[in-house]
């Protein structure tokens, strides 16, 4: 059965008060996650993901919290390696990292870091992170004594393209792949989670799929449109069910509004789409 998750608020009139009452909604309503995204330097202050799910995990009990994803290229493995441990622990162990090479080369130049070798960078720094996890030392650095309750760090999962050489990665070496529905089509997302399970992959989230039940129009819904519920109630059921259909064990959806009403009738309308 498929889980549903929402992604946290993560701009405008940002505060602590926001990222808590969120999470204690999304929780309350009844979705199963609660995820952050991760963007630098694009003119707007999106809020540091694993700092959301920190202050996600003091205010809730059971859900999960992901990333979905973070763009490890950007960061120092070591000192990311230290942050993602630290959320692991304060959510109790229930930090699913969603990671990737970063698709925005913005990114990258606002941090004067180059776009080009951001895969070779990633894989790595995951090399360099799940070795301080397991307690190891690199280069000098380690995490050592890792608690207990973090040792071997989270599940990870990896972001890629649906045609990525990634993606037999996320399915034979790591704990599942994160497609991004704002950024792939319909036939991406179907032609990539039949290539994880091929390769033996086990969880797969569909994530970044934008809900606006106010629009008056309706998005293109052809097979090489973007995975979205830009559309009015009746045709997201539909669309919610299609989606289903493609076998994600998680989909999270990206809405403007937090507020206890409009996550209700979003559970609702999935619930209804079954």
């Amino acid at each position: 059965m498929t889980r549903f998750g929402i992604a946290l608020p993560s701009g405008g009139a940002l505060t602590a008060a926001t990222l808590a009452d969120a999470a204690r909604r999304i929780e309350a309503v009844g979705f199963e996650s609660a995820w952050a995204f991760d963007a630098i330097g694009r003119g707007f202050l999106q809020a540091d993901p694993l700092t959301a799910l920190a202050v996600a995990a003091t205010v809730t009990r059971d859900i999960e919290l992901g990333t979905g994803i973070l763009q490890v290229p950007l960061r120092n493995p070591v000192e990311l390696a230290q942050r993602v441990l630290t959320a692991h622990l304060v959510s109790g162990g229930r930090l699913r990292l969603g990671v990737g090479a970063g698709s925005t080369a913005t990114d990258f130049m606002a941090l004067g870091l180059d776009f080009a070798t951001r895969f070779r960078r990633l894989d790595e720094s995951l090399r360099i992170m799940r070795r301080l996890w397991a307690g190891e030392r690199v280069n000098g650095a380690s995490l050592a004594p890792v608690w207990p309750q973090a040792l071997g760090g989270p599940p990870v999962l990896i972001g890629s393209w649906a045609g990525s050489r990634w993606i037999e990665r996320a399915a034979r070496e790591f704990d599942g792949w994160v497609g991004s529905g704002a950024r792939s089509s319909w036939r991406a997302l179907r032609e990539g989670i039949a290539r994880f399970r091929d390769l033996g992959g086990k969880r797969a989230v569909a994530t970044n799929v934008v809900a606006e039940l106010e629009s008056p129009a309706t998005s293109p819904d052809g097979p090489d449109d973007p995975c979205d519920l830009k559309c009015p109630r009746e045709v997201a059921r539909a669309r919610l069910a299609r989606l289903r259909g493609l076998g994600f064990d998680d989909v999270v959806l990206v809405t403007r509004r937090h507020d206890a009403e409009c996550l209700q009738e979003l559970r609702e309308l999935i619930l209804s789409s079954r």
